[in-house]
């Protein structure tokens, strides 16, 4: 037996205890005729005692060859520490050591097991079987099995039954770019990795299986992000005899419960807004509500003035920033340089500082008197002592530009809490985008999503102005979930195909396994998926998926720590019949 307890276990209740340990050595403390150890497992600490006048002679000297990272077991009997550590839950005991064994040696390791540690992100990565020892990425991942657990009880207790769909799947063309996989048996085809299990879920509804779900892993062969990676683990969820509102009461529940489990949070309003008017006041789909800010459009009161950079612009919009009006001319300038960063790309910023006595100094003055900036702070909601930010241009651009400037303000004045929760329902996503690159629509989500049934007319007449019947679940300012009511008739989707360019032949050789099973009998469905890695990130009070992640990847896609991507030998080519282009050397 390695191990009568865990090294997070014992108090004083068993003081005289006989126990045997086992685990890593986090720290030693040679005072010459005595030594203490920490010993780490998962589950904690515990401090171990080598007296020399108490420890066997050959123990003592053991202990004092220990290195930090070897892996041990010990014998000993629990007793009261004199200098008791509040800190620790095993603080108010140590071992004092009978018998030491050393498991495992080990090599120094390249940065310290200790929450202030003094490896930075790439190292750690490297060595992440390492970085996994420490309390933040253990508990983590503990958190984040916590979250698993939690989903499967509530979706199965609900009636969900869980059904593992194919990872070697076919390519289509719609959406991020797939990862594929040569087929050795079949030369010259390729498999690729599923985006999502979509057609799988939706089969499995004509199939009868009424409740579906999955945590399941999912590729995508796109540019990477601190809260994208290259293979991600969504909760995959369909239903069939429903519509949008048995969907959005469905999963309203679970993430209540999940909040309430999880972090001991009652949450009661779910709150709706269509995506135009999440655009018209936040400048973005998934807004964050925690705090104010809303947009307040200026046109009607900034333009026709004799400020040409307003009167040219196609939307001037404003923010009302709280309290921001004792900015200095250096933070304002600090905000102006922010905005005209190329990541944001805006020209510059106009401000208006709302003073307490009720008057108003702006970047502008020579263009705009008292009575027009009060008619901008009514726009904005601005108070006195309030500061609002200005910017123009075009539309979309300009909502894009504010929306970030909002978020970082917001970030600069403590408003996003990461103990706050307030989750919002977006819903009324255009059906459709056009792209000028290509010169047709795309599907803002997905082929399969269902428009609005008043809107189905306008797919002949006016396709871009046709709404879906889509959702998605926003919290604290993330997407956490999006799914639509799915479109089960085949004629309507064979009108869907159409629209995105597809010929006959190719939505046929594409998706003609779900257009033949829908001609057997498909039921109304409809379904969401919910970014787990980005759930679990946002339930534990952060927004970077890879710090809940076992082994993520890098911003490249790269695994550092077993270098992945990696060539493949010459042997293994001829047996895939692929050809590696070698880079040819420059003339």
């Amino acid at each position: 037996m390695y191990r009568s307890h865990t090294c997070g276990e014992l108090r004083a209740t068993d003081i005289d205890s006989e126990v045997t340990l086992s685990g890593w050595v986090q720290k030693v403390r040679d005072k010459g005729f005595m030594v203490w150890v920490d010993l780490r497992d998962r589950y904690g600490l515990t401090q171990l005692i080598f007296d020399e006048e108490r420890t066997p002679a050959e123990v003592f000297t053991r202990a004092k060859e220990l290195g930090r990272e070897y892996v041990v077991q010990v014998k000993g009997k629990v007793i009261e520490r004199e200098a008791k550590n509040d800190l620790m839950a095993t603080g108010a005991i140590e071992i004092l050591v009978e018998d030491l064994q050393v498991l495992n040696s080990a090599k120094t390791p390249p940065f310290t097991i200790e929450e202030n540690t003094d490896g930075g992100e790439d190292l750690r990565m490297k060595y992440r079987y390492l970085d996994i020892r420490r309390n933040r990425v253990k508990n983590n991942l503990i958190f984040r099995h916590k979250v698993s657990i939690a989903v499967r009880n509530y979706l199965s207790e609900h009636g969900f039954i869980e059904v593992e769909t194919p990872y070697l799947i076919k390519s289509t063309p719609e959406g991020a770019r797939d990862f594929v996989v040569p087929s050795r048996m079949n030369p010259g085809e390729f498999y690729a990795l599923p985006q999502s299990p979509q057609t799988f879920k939706q089969l499995l509804m004509v199939g009868g299986m009424d409740k579906y779900f999955q945590i399941v892993k999912c590729f995508r062969d796109e540019d990477l992000r601190a809260d994208r990676q290259p293979e991600f683990t969504q909760i995959d969820c369909e239903m069939a005899f429903v519509d949008q509102e048995d969907i959005l009461s469905t999963f309203e529940g679970l993430t209540r419960f999940l909040l309430k489990e999880i972090k001991n949070v009652d949450v009661d309003s779910f709150p709706r807004m269509t995506y135009d008017e999440a655009m018209k006041k936040y400048g973005n789909d998934k807004p964050d509500i925690r705090f104010g800010m809303e947009f307040g459009e200026l046109n009607a009161v900034a333009q026709n003035k004799d400020f040409k950079v307003f009167n040219e612009a196609e939307l001037v919009v404003g923010i009302a920033v709280p309290g921001a009006a004792s900015y200095t001319r250096k933070e304002i300038d600090a905000l102006i340089n922010w905005v005209k960063r190329p990541q944001i790309g805006a020209m510059g910023m106009v401000y208006v500082k709302c003073n307490e006595d009720g008057s108003f100094k702006s970047s502008v003055d020579k263009f705009y008197d008292q009575e027009d900036l009060a008619a901008w702070a009514e726009a904005t909601g601005a108070k006195p002592g309030d500061l609002i930010c200005v910017l123009s241009g075009e539309t979309h651009k300009v909502r894009t530009q504010l929306s970030a400037l909002r978020m970082e303000l917001a970030e600069q004045l403590g408003l996003r809490k990461a103990d706050e929760f307030a989750p919002l329902w977006v819903v009324d996503f255009p059906l459709l985008e056009f792209d000028e690159e290509s010169g047709r629509y795309h599907a803002m989500h997905h082929p399969f999503t269902s428009p609005k049934k008043e809107d189905i007319p306008l797919l002949e007449s006016d396709p871009g102005k046709v709404r879906a019947n889509a959702y998605d679940l926003v919290l604290n300012g993330n997407e956490i979930g999006g799914g639509s009511i799915r479109i089960f008739d085949k004629d309507l989707q064979a009108t869907m195909f159409r629209h995105l360019g597809f010929s006959k032949e190719e939505a046929e050789e594409q998706f003609g396994f779900l257009m033949n099973a829908f001609q057997y009998g498909a039921p109304p469905h409809g379904g969401i998926a919910f970014g787990f890695d980005r759930l679990v990130a946002i339930l534990g009070g952060q927004e970077t998926i890879r710090d809940f992640i076992a082994f993520p990847k890098n911003n490249a896609g790269r695994d550092v720590m077993i270098d992945a991507p990696a060539r493949i030998d010459n042997e293994q080519l001829e047996e895939l019949q692929l050809e590696i282009k070698q880079p040819q050397p420059e003339a």
